[in-house]
């Protein structure tokens, strides 16, 4: 008798701000995911900041996050209908989501992403969603980042950007998202100033305040094989973290 599926194990990722680095973990992530053989989907659900083509706006990140998850090299051109299932709200304006969504005349349907979600972890193993801007980014007037994380109700991946302010910003995040009622399943370091001075007493005391140690942390210069080795050992502990959280679920 075989037994069913396993389901697929998915994880929102979350940033201390904007411009931290999202991004260049999450597709660090999926490339290490592919590596150990898993089978890989990515959803940027919200993206302000877009160009123009043929085919409609087409955002960066977006891209980014597709050509990761499918093992293809930046700047892959994709058709409308396979970008349209990672990035289903895309604004050309480089503002907040819920300047970008009322200037298009939009409504960010946040069941709509969920049921979006569903259909792509049904068909993976891993399912990585990235979030937009800080924790409480607003998508509308009621609505924030927070609101579509708890909607998809995915374990959190937070994303620290490594610089001056980084402590207060990494633990009030970190605060918010426990208080939200989803599982925290670890944090990991992303050096985004590389002239940051006491580098290691910050990582130092973001281990402490945060009570555990980074699952990764990812050097400044993305070429080098720091990144690589970075985002393996990242994926490796969090295969273990999702398994206990999905366990006690």
């Amino acid at each position: 008798m075989s037994s069913a599926p396993k389901a697929a194990r998915r994880l929102f990722i979350a940033g201390t701000d904007t411009e931290i680095g999202k991004t260049h973990v999450a597709c660090a992530l999926l490339r290490a995911a592919r590596q150990r053989g898993q089978r890989v989907a990515a959803i940027k659900p919200i993206a302000a900041g877009a160009e123009p083509t043929p085919d409609g706006l087409r955002n960066e990140d977006a891209l980014a996050l597709l050509a990761a998850a499918r093992g293809l090299p930046a700047g892959t051109a994709f058709a409308a209908e396979d970008y349209a299932e990672v990035n289903p709200y895309c604004f050309a304006a480089p503002v907040s989501p819920h300047i970008a969504a009322a200037e298009a005349g939009v409504e960010v349907n946040l069941n709509l992403i969920r049921a979006l979600a569903d259909r792509a972890a049904a068909k993976n193993d891993w399912l990585v969603v990235e979030g937009a801007g800080g924790w409480r980014a607003p998508l509308s007037d009621t609505a924030s980042m927070a609101d579509l994380a708890t909607t998809l109700s995915d374990p959190v991946l937070l994303v620290v950007g490594v610089r001056l302010g980084c402590l207060n910003h990494a633990v009030l995040t970190a605060e918010a998202i426990r208080r939200s009622g989803l599982p925290l399943v670890g944090w990991v370091a992303n050096h985004i100033d590389p002239q940051m001075p006491r580098v290691a007493e910050n990582l130092a005391m973001l281990e402490r305040l945060l009570g555990s140690a980074p699952l990764g942390v990812f050097p400044h210069d993305r070429s080098g094989e720091g990144t690589s080795q970075a985002a393996l050992t990242a994926f490796d502990r969090l295969t273990v973290v999702i398994e206990q959280v999905a366990n006690l679920r």
